[in-house]
């Protein structure tokens, strides 16, 4: 098993909460975690992927945890709701009764809607919520990951341990970031998107909404891969898949739920109310699903083709996001685009300053790449150091508190 960064934190709530809840997309490695965990630390493991537990679990949902009791790993637990209530009871009761209730259960699914509708209605105060994302390009390198800053020097020295040429990084947005896909090397990129389409429609899409069309959903979603690093316009979308902007609202609902997308909110603050677009960016969480889904199969069509650049800035700020995530930390990561077209990819709000952050799919580039980050100077926040992340081995200064750094120091 690659090491998860996101494990040490899960270790660290079993001792502080009742109920772990593990949530993300299909086969980002929430199981093969939870397996660990099993092994390590003595609990139970049950998945509802299992239908006669199913059937259990939501016909007589009490049964079912004093035939599996704590501590108890259950996984796929979506799709029986009932469970959250007496999980309640019975966490509750363990407190009444003993005073402790710590590491009881540990329940992991892939639709973030049921989960959390079920955690709000029955479970507050008594669950800790950890996300789970593909993996990250440091957890595939073995090396330490922490939250991305910038500090020139720091991001020099991460970035020597790390060597990836530009025709590796296009190979690995084309490859993606599932688990399994680095298990099993021999495994073909192509093979494991179909299966892994297939699965989603037929439970995670099915199991949300009646879909009548399945076809058209997934016309739907290469569409929407096509446009990952874009503005959300739903009449772009809409035409092309020829749906009203109701479905589309939805349709995009299902795959936010799902762990297949993201939106990036635009920056924007009292001081810039005028000239900022409000519209969010729209964005896949793995590239390799998404080139698969946009029918871009290699990495040499990917480099030359239209999408080259947007599956790179993809890449890019799914890997700065996926270093606080998996460290449990946050930031506010927004976009920054006003009516004149001046754009900048990523700003990270943090300890009152900001992070400006572009992302570029080429080598070479000097201060006029970056003339949007004076755009900011105004904003009610203070601009600390940026930068300009790209294909480059070796970082290299733009302009004063500005660098030129490689994907590797993230």
């Amino acid at each position: 098993m690659i090491p998860r960064t996101i494990l040490p934190h899960i270790e660290h709530d079993l001792l502080l909460k009742p109920v772990i809840l593990i949530t993300g997309a299909r086969q980002t490695g929430k199981t093969t975690l939870c397996e660990l965990i099993s092994k390590e630390y003595g609990f139970g493991y049950v998945s509802l992927a299992d239908r006669s537990e199913r059937r259990m679990a939501r016909d007589d949902p009490d049964l079912f945890l004093k035939v599996h009791p704590a501590p108890l790993i259950i996984d796929e637990v979506q799709y029986a709701k009932g469970l959250f209530e007496a999980i309640e009871s019975v966490v509750d009761k363990a407190r009444f009764e003993t005073g402790h209730n710590e590491g009881m259960y540990i329940l992991t699914g892939s639709q973030m809607y049921k989960l959390m509708e079920g955690v709000s209605e029955s479970m507050a105060g008594r669950v800790s919520v950890f996300n789970m994302s593909p993996l990250s390009m440091s957890e595939l390198a073995g090396r330490e990951e922490i939250p991305f800053e910038v500090d020139f020097e720091r991001n020099i020295e991460r970035a020597s341990t790390l060597k990836i040429g530009v025709t590796e990084m296009f190979e690995r947005i084309i490859r993606g970031s599932y688990p399994e896909l680095y298990q099993k090397p021999g495994l073909k990129t192509s093979k494991f998107y179909s299966d892994y389409v297939d699965t989603y429609l037929a439970r995670d899409v099915s199991e949300i909404i009646n879909l009548k069309d399945k076809d058209r959903f997934l016309m739907f979603m290469g569409v929407v891969a096509s446009l990952t690093g874009q503005e959300l316009v739903y009449e772009t979308i809409c035409k092309a898949v020829g749906i009203s902007k109701q479905t589309a609202e939805s349709w995009l609902g299902v795959l936010r739920l799902g762990g297949i997308i993201h939106l990036l909110p635009a920056y924007n603050d009292r001081s810039m109310l005028k000239g900022a677009v409000k519209r969010p960016k729209l964005y896949f969480c793995d590239t390799g699903l998404a080139c698969f889904l946009a029918r871009v199969y290699d990495a040499e069509t990917l480099r030359a083709g239209y999408l080259g650049g947007p599956m790179v800035e993809t890449y890019i700020v799914n890997e700065i996001m996926k270093s606080y995530s998996n460290n449990t930390e946050d930031a506010g990561f927004h976009y920054f685009r006003d009516k004149n077209g001046n754009e900048i990819d990523l700003v990270m709000v943090r300890n009152g300053k900001l992070t400006l952050i572009e992302c570029k799919a080429g080598i070479s580039y000097d201060s006029g790449d970056v003339k949007a980050f004076g755009r900011l100077e105004r904003s009610n926040y203070e601009v600390g150091p940026s930068c300009l992340i790209c294909l480059t081995e070796k970082a290299y200064p733009l302009k004063e508190g500005v660098y030129a750094l490689p994907i590797t120091s993230i």
